[in-house]
């Protein structure tokens, strides 16, 4: 059995990747590694906790000697790296703590897989999963392509952009077997709702206004996280050692246009009368530094390893709202804080 570690797997990302992993693959014992911080919920794995191929591990990639000796211990072929501190918002508020995570914590795993494949790299592989908006900002025309120019306009993206040249650079000083992938902006089901779809999605629930930056005139390219968890499988499985893929949804969107479909498909869900939740749009001073425009052009990861998105963005946005409202549970034990009580309550025993 291969052993495979995925940090930050009880993150929004991360959770459909492991998922995806612990269903498809029974020959790999999949490992979550996880700090449990506000982002992480396990709640979002309790359809596989079971499995007999899956392992929940409690820990944080800022301390290097306990990722040092769950190495040891389980002996990880591979490693599938998505912890982060990930909310540009915070990032902004403390900038040191997404230092410590995304360029400390990423070193710390890069060291230790180092350490422990020195005696034999073949058949190994570092995934580091990473973001657009390393890139920068676009105008009106053009997208991001795989040889684009790092420019980081914020803590978040500068602390992205920073793990992503180290990973880059362990291949090439010590022939660690690496790949990496940059992707646009993620959205459906476990989202925590401080980004805008389900923060939208719950204000609109709740009759809040929902806050849009600046003219709300911001454009996104929107990828369905199913999708993106489905790509990972492909980079991680297919994708060529020290190479890097784009992974977009092909769905431009600008904010102020984004929220109207999603207050049309709300109110007609909730059986309120047209026009309802688009009322509770409220325009707010915009973000420090935000960025205009991000799009991805994915034709690497679409010639090369045959991967394309399955769902234009207003049906992955029907089904990621179908999901939020019958889910009103985890949406209110993740608003209310509770669900930060799951883990002592199933795990507290079980190490």
């Amino acid at each position: 059995m291969k052993n495979i570690l995925i940090t930050g797997g009880a993150g929004f990302i991360g959770s459909h990747v492991v998922r995806l992993f612990v269903n498809k693959y029974p020959d790999y014992h999949i490992f979550n590694l996880d700090a449990l911080t506000y982002a992480g919920n396990l709640e979002n794995l309790s359809d596989i906790e079971n499995k007999p191929n899956y392992t929940f591990l409690k820990g944080d990639i800022k301390d290097y000697e306990l990722i040092q000796s769950f190495f040891e211990k389980y002996a990880f072929e591979g490693v599938i790296h998505l912890a982060a501190e990930s909310h540009v918002d915070r990032s902004i508020a403390n900038p040191l703590e997404f230092v410590l995570t995304n360029v400390v914590g990423t070193v710390n795993l890069l060291n230790a897989a180092k350490w422990f494949w020195k005696d034999n790299m073949a058949g190994k592989r570092f995934y580091h999963v990473s973001t657009d908006e390393v890139y920068g900002s676009l105008g009106d025309e053009g997208f991001f392509v795989e040889s684009t120019s790092y420019d980081p306009r914020s803590p978040y993206s500068a602390s992205k952009a920073s793990s992503d040249h180290f990973v880059r650079a362990y291949h090439h000083t010590y022939k660690l077997p690496v790949v990496l992938s940059n992707c646009s902006n993620n959205y459906g089901p476990n989202q925590f709702p401080e980004k805008l779809i389900p923060l939208c999605i719950n204000n609109i629930i709740n009759n809040k206004p929902l806050p849009v930056y600046g003219k709300g005139e911001n454009i996104r390219d929107w990828l369905y996280v199913v999708d993106h968890a489905r790509a990972i499988d492909v980079v991680f499985h297919k994708g060529k050692n020290g190479e890097t893929y784009n992974i977009g949804g092909h769905n431009e969107w600008t904010n102020i246009d984004l929220i109207r479909v999603l207050c049309a498909i709300m109110d007609h869900k909730l059986g309120r009368e047209f026009g309802t939740s688009e009322n509770l749009i409220t325009y707010v001073t915009d973000r420090a530094g935000h960025d205009l425009r991000y799009a991805i052009d994915a034709t690497k990861i679409k010639e090369d390893l045959g991967w394309m998105p399955s769902l234009q963005f207003e049906e992955g946005l029907e089904k990621t709202v179908d999901w939020y409202l019958n889910s009103t549970a985890w949406l209110k034990n993740v608003t209310s804080g509770d669900y930060q009580k799951y883990y002592d309550k199933q795990y507290q025993n079980r190490n």
